[in-house]
């Protein structure tokens, strides 16, 4: 009885919203707005997250100096990459240790879109760090050689950064490059690099003997406890070690942390005005339904269902304009490419990723709003004596 009555009122409630049309239509669009830019933030930081973590593995351990928040931040000597080659839980190929001792300094790059330069990553490391790498490929061109000035450039750096292309030639410290190779690496963090050889990069920015990074393929995942045991054991060794998907993961957490924590408040506040929208549209939805609210409350309907019928309409405006909003900002930034700083100072390119679970989430906030701009409305209906209500009519 109680369920046909609260139907029967919240049908009547929404069959009535095209005469409030523009008002509902303003809340329709305040909200829309809310989850838009919300999902958007969701969107950048779970892109933002997947291109760092998706780039680490479980059988690749890093190394970098004890106390380093990131390679950037690093420094690892010739000696201590030699004793890691000896330890033991590291994969050897034809009797060498597969290990890469690599340098990490930041370049200057133009963005495509701003004109602006900014920071990319050129990473020097022996071709045999290549191969510890799963996934990369070289997708046009070659690898660099040896000893040369050549290097690879990631698919994103030549979609985001001009003059990246195969072939070109650019100043990059005190030398010339000429770009022989576009790699590409499912569009993970990796693709935000330079690649040179370690030897090349050290000459020309005069880091000679110095590394910022090592790493190594373990034998299997389970053979990290052996490596870091032994590292600990050794003086000479003041290292932190990780496989590379935890490495990633800890960095993707900082940055993507901090974009989901902009996000939040901004949309919170951007909902708050939308709660003022919803508050206007339903109090003015009550009031221009006083005389069917009465009469319904006349013929045996009780508060309650009057109470839930008219929350029901303000649910529906929400669930509406969350709906907009999830459409309009799923076709404005999914897949779209943008880059941030990362916790080495320099820029990772990434893609917007919308999830499904993004999308509840970014819901749950319209309904949210929803309930809050519906609820005092609908005490004020529930509760309206029935002879005021068809006495002011």
């Amino acid at each position: 009885m109680m369920l046909g009555q609260v139907v029967a009122i919240a049908s009547m409630n929404i069959r009535s919203i095209p005469q409030r049309l523009w008002m509902s239509l303003s809340t329709v669009v305040a909200v829309g707005l809310v989850v838009a830019v919300l999902l958007a933030f969701l969107a950048m930081g779970n892109g933002f997250r997947q291109a760092q973590t998706s780039a680490g593995a479980t059988d690749i351990a890093i190394m970098v100096r004890d106390g380093a928040q990131s390679e950037i931040n690093s420094a690892v000597t010739r000696d201590q990459a030699d004793l890691v080659a000896e330890a033991p839980g590291i994969a050897r190929q034809d009797g060498h240790a597969l290990v890469s001792a690599e340098l990490y300094v930041i370049v200057d790059g133009v963005s495509r879109s701003t004109g602006l330069r900014a920071n990319l990553p050129l990473r020097g490391l022996p071709l045999a760090g290549v191969a510890l790498r799963h996934n990369v490929r070289i997708a046009e061109g070659r690898l660099f050689q040896a000893g040369t000035n050549e290097i690879v450039v990631g698919r994103s750096v030549t979609r985001e950064f001009a003059g990246f292309e195969l072939g070109k030639t650019l100043r990059l410290g005190q030398s010339v490059w000429t770009i022989v190779g576009i790699f590409e690496d499912g569009g993970t963090v990796r693709e935000s690099e330079l690649w040179g050889d370690v030897g090349v990069v050290q000459s020309v920015f005069k880091r000679a003997n110095f590394f910022q990074t090592i790493r190594a393929r373990l034998e299997s995942p389970a053979a990290l406890p052996a490596l870091k045991a032994y590292v600990d054991a050794d003086p000479r060794l003041k290292l932190v070690v990780e496989t590379e998907a935890q490495y990633f993961a800890e960095q993707a957490k900082q940055s993507s942390d901090l974009i989901q924590k902009l996000g939040w408040p901004l949309a919170i506040i951007m909902a708050i005005g939308a709660l003022a929208g919803a508050l206007n549209t339903m109090y003015s939805s009550v009031a221009s339904r006083g005389t069917e609210i009465a009469t319904l409350r006349a013929i045996g309907f009780g508060r309650v269902p009057t109470f839930a019928g008219t929350l029901a309409e303000a649910l529906a405006l929400a669930v509406v304009g969350g709906i907009v909003g999830i459409v309009a900002a799923t076709l404005l930034f999914q897949g779209y490419t943008a880059s941030t700083l990362s916790a080495n100072f320099t820029q990772v390119v990434f893609t917007f990723k919308v999830t499904p679970a993004l999308c509840v989430s970014a819901l749950l906030l319209a309904l949210v709003v929803g309930v809050i701009g519906g609820v005092f409305p609908a005490i004020r209906a529930a509760r309206q004596p029935i002879a005021g209500m068809l006495g002011d009519q």
